[in-house]
């Protein structure tokens, strides 16, 4: 079994405006801080494309010994969520 920084170095790490783009967003929504990440411009655009949708709340009071913490379980949650082709 690999380990954790064995998984994350074998990782193809796809451009934040490909991510957008698969996201629904145009490259103006979005304002990028180097190749991967981005933050969204909350504006009239992106306002438009809201929809009622659900909430998926990651909540924890103490990190696990591995450091596998919060961010960890939502970006891991996010990527299944994906690969199911689940947007909403």
């Amino acid at each position: 079994m690999q380990t954790d920084i064995e998984i994350a170095q074998s990782a193809t790490i796809t451009p934040i405006i490909e991510i957008a783009k698969s996201a629904g967003l145009a490259t103006h929504e979005i304002e990028p801080y180097g190749y991967d990440k981005a933050k969204i411009k909350l504006d009239d655009d992106v306002e438009r494309k809201t929809q009622l949708g659900k909430l998926i709340l990651v909540t924890s009071i103490n990190p696990t010994p591995a450091g596998e913490g919060k961010s960890t379980v939502t970006v891991g949650l996010a990527d299944a969520l994906q690969l199911a082709h689940k947007k909403r």
